[in-house]
């Protein structure tokens, strides 16, 4: 995966135009989100690019959180710390935070793996919202306001019980829906595989936003 054909980075600094941002989605991770269309008024970058740029740029560790405070724009840049640290947060140039980001264990650079991480990782996210998310709300009679859909990351962890693996695909172990009062929000749970065995766990959560309404939920990605 040629993931540089994806963001612009100078230095220490990322930037993404629209363009970009919107053919990864559409291109890796097979997500049509409305807010990852470059003429969307609340367009944002993916946070799985965001991700894989991060396990890119830092390398794999075994257990990885990654926590969202704020949606990335095509005005935005971002600041890569060039730290060797297990808690790193991502600024813009105006010291508004994005990103914190936490490791602990053993690290790889090991390209094959965090190709194989990253793709599968964002394929698999890309096809939550229709196949998993969606299901989830009918059963808990939640509606999505498709004029201004708004699902976003709140936060991810992965955890490996090894690294010395070459590939990793993921598995729907748990889904959990939540709604309190005029929000809601998903928690999904996988487990990292290879060759067939359990390696690791995945942990995600989406928040979500309704804009009024007393009847229905209208959530947000």
């Amino acid at each position: 995966m040629n993931l540089e054909k994806y963001y612009n980075r100078e230095g220490s600094k990322l930037s993404f135009t629209r363009q970009q941002a919107s053919d990864f989605a559409k291109t890796v991770a097979g997500d049509f989100n409305s807010i990852h269309d470059v003429d969307s008024k609340r367009f944002c970058v993916p946070g799985d690019l965001l991700f894989s740029i991060i396990i890119h740029h830092y390398g794999l560790r075994q257990t990885m959180g990654i926590s969202f405070s704020g949606m990335v724009g095509d005005d935005i840049v971002l600041i890569l710390p060039e730290v060797n640290a297990r808690a790193i947060s991502i600024y813009d140039e105006n010291d508004k935070k994005y990103l914190d980001v936490s490791t602990n264990g053993k690290q790889s650079r090991d390209q094959n793996l965090i190709v194989s991480l990253t793709r599968n990782y964002v394929e698999f996210s890309g096809h939550t919202f229709p196949h998993v998310l969606v299901p989830l709300m009918q059963e808990n009679n939640v509606m999505i306001n498709t004029e201004r859909p708004l699902v976003i990351y709140d936060h991810m962890r992965i955890s490996f019980d090894t690294l010395d693996i070459d590939s990793v695909d993921l598995s729907l172990t748990e889904s959990i829906f939540r709604l309190y009062g005029k929000r809601g929000d998903v928690a999904l749970n996988y487990d990292l595989r290879c060759n067939g065995e359990t390696v690791g766990k995945d942990k995600r959560k989406w928040c979500s936003v309704d804009y009024g309404s007393t009847t229905r939920t209208k959530l947000t990605s």
